[in-house]
């Protein structure tokens, strides 16, 4: 008898398959840097279309040609710095060691606590105490978006979160994040054309279902399916051990994951939104009105989706990293 090549359904490596706790991607890792400088942005994603670029990498076919790319485009207002912590190196990871509080904007009001009583000398004095004992490993900043000048997103309520400062010199990220606290910052300030990110979202949510779609498991032939359902796994597994494993395929949370898709190139960073907004708008979002990534290829989640950014901590030295030629941005109308 013959052995067919049968692979299993659906990759194990992202279970479990659990719905995410928090819009707000959480990051982990951050690129490495000498100088002192905030390591990651965050936008909206607005869309996708197309542009006309020389090709740039030196060992592709096409070199030197005109191609037709797809692009992701993210809107990105600037950001705002509302806080600094500290943390310190502990056997169970980073954990808190003192934070400094700015004033508080009546938008990121909404979503937190106001400090009353916070004294923003002793908290600074205290950090530097720690930076000095040698106990602290990372600074961060706590920043926030402003969703309200972005007429596609129906919120005015800030996505908050937690960007890692760089620098090899602890003090001195220290002082800059200080400097930080209460200003505003770019994606101009962060990024550059023709670099590379990773970029983090929450992918667009299906809900539960069923095996069939969540691990992409074959249809059962009719006469094989007694349960009137040809849209099920024909076994659990066996009698003894009587335990259902994991791995065995089943229905489930689909969709509403964090993914991280590594070594995206920013074709561009743009001040005018009306360069890349289509006749008529964007479908599901509407017109770019502040500034825009064109990030090559796609990104996770659907429009209106929170997407992080941060410095490619996997990047290649083969690929091209100088400004790319933009010749055309195509702003077809999407709605047919």
């Amino acid at each position: 008898m013959s052995h067919p090549h049968r692979p299993r359904r659906g990759s194990i490596a992202f279970s479990p398959r659990v719905r995410a706790k928090s819009e707000v991607p959480r990051v982990r890792a951050w690129l490495e840097t000498n100088s002192p400088s905030i390591q990651g942005f965050a936008g909206y994603k607005v869309g996708m279309t197309h542009i006309m670029m020389v090709d740039d990498h030196p060992k592709s076919l096409t070199a030197g040609m005109e191609l037709a790319v797809p692009v992701t485009i993210i809107e990105t207002p600037p950001m705002k710095v509302a806080a600094v912590r500290a943390y310190r190196k502990t056997s169970f990871g980073p954990k808190a060691a003192g934070e400094v509080w700015g004033n508080i904007d009546e938008s990121l009001a909404k979503c937190r606590q106001v400090f009353k009583n916070h004294d923003v000398e002793a908290a600074t004095s205290k950090i530097t105490e720690l930076i000095a004992n040698d106990e602290i490993e990372e600074i961060r900043v706590v920043a926030y978006t402003n969703p309200a000048v972005v007429t596609g997103i129906p919120k005015k309520k800030p996505d908050v979160m937690e960007i890692k400062v760089g620098g090899k010199d602890i003090s001195a990220s220290f002082k800059y994040a200080i400097s930080m606290i209460g200003s505003e910052f770019n994606a101009a300030d962060v990024l550059s054309d023709g670099g590379y990110v990773d970029i983090s979202a929450i992918t667009q949510g299906y809900g539960t279902q069923g095996p069939v779609k969540r691990w992409g498991i074959q249809l059962q032939k009719a006469k094989h399916s007694r349960a009137g359902s040809v849209r099920q796994i024909g076994t659990l597994g066996p009698w003894n051990p009587s335990h259902i494993s994991w791995r065995v395929p089943q229905l489930g949370q689909t969709g509403y994951h964090q993914r991280t898709e590594y070594n995206k190139r920013v074709l561009k960073i743009g001040k005018d939104g009306s360069e890349v907004t289509p006749s008529g708008g964007f479908m599901n979002y509407g017109i770019v009105r502040n500034s825009y990534i064109l990030i090559k290829g796609s990104v996770p989640g659907p429009s209106k989706r929170l997407i992080r950014l941060r410095g490619a901590i996997r990047s290649k030295k083969i690929y091209p990293t100088a400004k790319p030629q933009i010749k055309h941005i195509s702003t077809q109308s999407k709605q047919g």
